[in-house]
């Protein structure tokens, strides 16, 4: 469950140069049909074209570094909407996408020793590699925690020895989660704040999934941690606009968390940040406040749930997922299974293995796939059809 430190000279290739060095030297075995990486492909919402052009010249003025005060009062207006939570804009930093946060909050706020000894960062595994490298990042030690079906698809960080919790200075989760989909409850968020609070570390909850589900919104961890009465100096909420909306390449998201932690993220982002462009703020305030393409965009998803439920339905191990876009696929070799669906029928999915870390237990992602529901429903409905007769026939 533990693992030592790496140096950065010792960390893997990112997960996509290492499935093009798997697959791309193989001819496709079929039209390719794009199933690995989570980049949307519904339409963007109708009013970015004319409000970039609306604010043209202001590519030419150096950006505002926390966000304008239209982009935070657009910002905290969703947050009340969608969380039922009060946010003053000094709790509020806008991103340069939420890679930058889920990276810069390890850089701003991981002490250099925690009660004299090396701080550790709770990370799920599978897990989104910034985690891993944020820790790296600041000498910290990063303690990866199985997230399988036997937790839920959730890190369980209770089960974690005292002594470990006790050096624990942030505790990283995801949900919906990528790549399985599984939705943190209230009693987990509930459980996970209470431990926080008793071994005083950060909980930073990157939520940038949580618009795309398949019946109830997900509940987030500012609605339970204001509801806990938690003090908001203990949580970080990131989101984004890249699945949200369809803005995989807008670069916006924000971090929401207490003033004092957002106020070091925001000095941080002073010297060595890159705050969105202004024509891009502007979008970003428009998509904030606008629901209709959201929604248009989350019915579209909800189809292709129905699809995976009727191609895969059968399969054994298949989950529906409750969330997100991906769907999180048992098979006995995931590396073996994504070459011999690209090489067969151009099929291109990411071997789960790519997602994960053996941790001195074994690889979780190994005996998985993970596919991505964002090509078009004949798209998807073709792609699984594929996958269904390829690995489970």
């Amino acid at each position: 469950m533990l693992a030592a430190p790496a140096r950065f000279s010792d960390l893997p290739d990112y997960a996509f140069p290492r499935l093009r060095k798997l697959l791309d030297s193989h001819a496709p075995g079929g039209a390719p049909i794009a199933m690995s990486i989570g980049e949307p492909t519904h339409a963007m919402p109708p009013f970015v074209g004319e409000v970039i052009a609306a604010n043209l010249q202001d590519f030419a003025r150096y950006p505002v570094n926390e966000g304008t005060p239209e982009l935070l009062a657009a910002i905290t207006a969703w947050i009340a909407r969608r969380y039922g939570v009060e946010v003053t804009p000094d709790r509020l930093l806008a991103l340069n996408g939420t890679r930058e946060g889920l990276y810069n909050v390890a850089m701003a706020l991981c002490p250099e020793e925690k009660d004299g000894q090396t701080p550790a960062v709770l990370i799920p595994n599978p897990f989104y590699q910034v985690y891993m490298v944020a820790a790296l990042s600041v000498n910290a030690e990063p303690v990866f925690v199985p997230a399988t079906q036997a937790t839920g698809h959730l890190p369980d960080y209770e089960a974690l020895p005292a002594e470990v919790l006790d050096r624990a200075a942030l505790a990283y989760v995801c949900s919906p989660a990528n790549p399985q989909g599984a939705v943190a409850d209230r009693d987990y968020w509930t459980r996970l704040l209470r431990l926080a609070e008793k071994h005083d570390f950060l909980v930073l909850a990157d939520e940038c999934y949580s618009e795309v589900y398949r019946d109830e919104p997900p509940v987030g961890v500012l609605t339970v941690a204001n509801e806990l009465g938690i003090d908001p100096e203990r949580v970080l909420a990131f989101h984004s606009l890249s699945k949200r909306s369809n803005l995989a390449g807008l670069r916006s998201g924000f971090v929401a968390g207490g003033p004092r932690a957002v106020a070091r993220m925001r000095q941080l982002r002073n010297y060595a940040g890159a705050p969105l462009p202004l024509p891009l703020q502007r979008v970003a305030e428009r998509a904030w406040a606008d629901e209709d393409h959201v929604e248009a965009s989350r019915a579209l998803y909800q189809e292709k749930y129905r699809i995976a439920d009727e191609v895969l339905g059968d399969v054994p191990g298949y989950v529906p997922p409750v969330a997100g876009f991906f769907l999180w696929l048992p098979v006995e070799d995931g590396e073996a299974a994504a070459l011999k669906l690209w090489r067969e029928a151009g099929v291109r999915v990411l071997p789960g293995a790519y997602l994960a870390k053996d941790a001195g237990d074994g690889n979780p992602g190994k005996g998985f796939i993970r596919v991505a529901l964002v090509a078009n429903s004949d798209e998807v409905r073709r792609g699984l059809g594929l996958i269904r007769d390829i690995l489970y026939r």
